[in-house]
């Protein structure tokens, strides 16, 4: 039952009244919450930006849902890659150093191999994310969405009895 209310958010995101790009932008930024660890500066910092800028917040929270479920099988990559840059880049020693010893630097968990690793992969997957969500939002409401509604089991569960009265009860006293 979790998995299809994964998929009905989901689906529900898409036909969103939001631009492509609210929902792209929230789903970028919950990647970046789902990949690193979200008890950090830096989590705290992307929260923040979530809910200052006009995105998505249920894409968002779906993004960071997603790949949260992911993260954990990357872990060893994300190991190697916060050990490559912590410890064998000596141009980046002194920058860690000095970032060790300031006051409010180390709640960044920097010095951490799985928090950097995780982090910076999360940052170069921003991009690809972004428009990568934005061309499906785009597809999905020209012409995905048109077809799905045609698939044999969309119809079977939209006409379904329970789901015709979770609808009525949702929209009950909405005018």
């Amino acid at each position: 039952m979790f998995w299809l209310q994964i998929v009905a958010n989901f689906l529900k995101i898409l036909r969103a009244g939001q631009t492509p790009q609210q929902i792209a932008g929230g789903f970028a930024l919950g990647s970046i919450l789902g990949l690193s660890p979200m008890f950090t500066l830096q989590g705290l910092a992307v929260w923040l930006l979530i809910l200052i800028l006009n995105v998505n917040l249920s894409a968002a929270i779906l993004s960071l849902t997603l790949f949260s479920l992911v993260a954990f099988i990357f872990d060893p990559v994300f190991h190697w890659l916060g050990y490559e840059v912590l410890v064998n880049v000596d141009e980046l020693t002194g920058t860690w150093t000095a970032l060790y010893n300031a006051p409010i630097a180390p709640l960044t968990r920097f010095n951490n191999t799985v928090v950097m690793g995780s982090f910076l992969s999360s940052l170069v997957l921003f991009v690809p994310v972004y428009f990568g969500m934005k061309q499906f939002v785009v597809a999905y409401r020209s012409t995905l969405g048109a077809r799905i509604e045609k698939w044999k089991i969309y119809q079977i569960i939209s006409k379904n009895f329970i789901v015709r009265w979770y609808n009525r009860i949702k929209n009950f006293g909405s005018s």
